[in-house]
């Protein structure tokens, strides 16, 4: 229950123009300092370079208008750290979103490496210029890591969910990664940056969700198969995904986007024994959300009301099917066209 009114908290003062409250607290910061640029020295100690270039038409042999996808984030969204224009995330979500739909979908990322949540109006204004349909936003872990207050980096979201909502666009966001999951930190830095990145992924939610769009909580990127091959899952900087562990995150992403759309997959909402009860207060919803990685929360309604006593109802889902984690290239009919 604290860790809901946490995140309450953190997005009221997004809401209202305050920073929030920080994670960290009176903690003293010298170990935490000194742990924390060891870790950034071990992981530049890998220079990943640019992501690759994945922008273009994917499902070229369906027929029909394109659908239009934009990515908007950090580089979880650009795709850093795999070597192929097929192994980014994007390429994976276009590919995929082109499968379900039997029509083609043309992808632009304007997802930067490094990028913070103040970045989105910069990216929003450029997502517009192409006329999305669906927008897909994975921001939060450059916000944690340069301790920027959790009220501010919500409003950045928010203001961006606003802007791709009135323009007619369906958005499906991909809440902050919990940073604990990363090789090169150590405790107690590892236990701060998960319990940060959990509160900040839980007022992403919040706020995603009063403004019309839906989450997908990427936690530990659904750890279990991370936690279990890290070597494999992680790139060669031990920091940002594999292609693997991108498949692992477009699996989770994929159904709630085609969802979005009014599309009908087979890719049924699945029972969690971990998650609550189905329909809660959104403070609620996105605190258990922020817990089980793959979790869908999107608005609801109770007796013809979208508004309870408490504040917005909110839905809980879990979507993913449990994926093989192999990043299978597309095959020829959703081949990208890069432009």
């Amino acid at each position: 229950m604290l860790r809901a009114f946490t995140a309450r908290r953190i997005a009221a003062a997004a809401a209202y123009g305050g920073g929030g409250i920080t994670a960290l607290g009176g903690i003293t910061f010298g170990l935490l300092v000194a742990e924390a640029k060891l870790a950034r020295k071990i992981i530049q100690a890998t220079p990943n370079g640019d992501p690759p270039v994945a922008d273009g038409l994917y499902g070229g042999a369906f027929a029909g208008p394109p659908l239009s996808l934009v990515m908007l984030g950090d580089s979880t969204g650009a795709g850093l750290g795999v070597h192929t224009a097929e192994e980014t995330p994007g390429a994976m979500l276009a590919s995929g979103l082109a499968a379900i739909a039997g029509r083609p979908v043309r992808m632009t990322n304007v997802a930067r490496s490094g990028a913070r949540s103040a970045e989105l109006a910069g990216q929003t204004d450029r997502a517009l210029e192409v006329s999305p349909d669906l927008a897909v936003i994975m921001i939060g872990s450059n916000d944690v890591t340069g301790r920027v207050p959790p009220g501010t980096s919500v409003r950045y979201l928010s203001d961006a969910v606003v802007r791709l909502r009135a323009a007619g666009c369906q958005v499906v966001v991909g809440t902050c990664p919990d940073l604990g999951t990363i090789k090169p930190l150590m405790q107690p830095l590892k236990w701060i940056a998960r319990r940060a990145s959990r509160q900040l992924a839980a007022a992403q939610t919040i706020a995603v969700v009063e403004h019309g769009a839906r989450s997908v909580s990427l936690g530990d990127l659904l750890g279990h198969e991370f936690a279990a091959d890290p070597i494999s899952m992680f790139s060669e900087d031990r920091y940002h995904p594999s292609a693997r562990g991108y498949a692992a995150a477009a699996a989770a992403v994929l159904p709630s986007m085609a969802h979005a759309l009014g599309l009908e997959p087979d890719l049924d909402a699945l029972p969690d024994p971990r998650l609550g009860e189905g329909v809660l207060p959104v403070y609620l919803a996105a605190a258990e959300a922020a817990e089980v990685s793959g979790t869908e929360v999107s608005g609801a309604s109770v007796a013809g009301r979208d508004r309870g006593p408490r504040g917005r109802w909110a839905r809980l889902l879990r979507r993913r099917s449990a994926p093989s984690a192999d990043p299978t290239p597309p095959s020829p009919a959703v081949a990208p066209d890069i432009a």
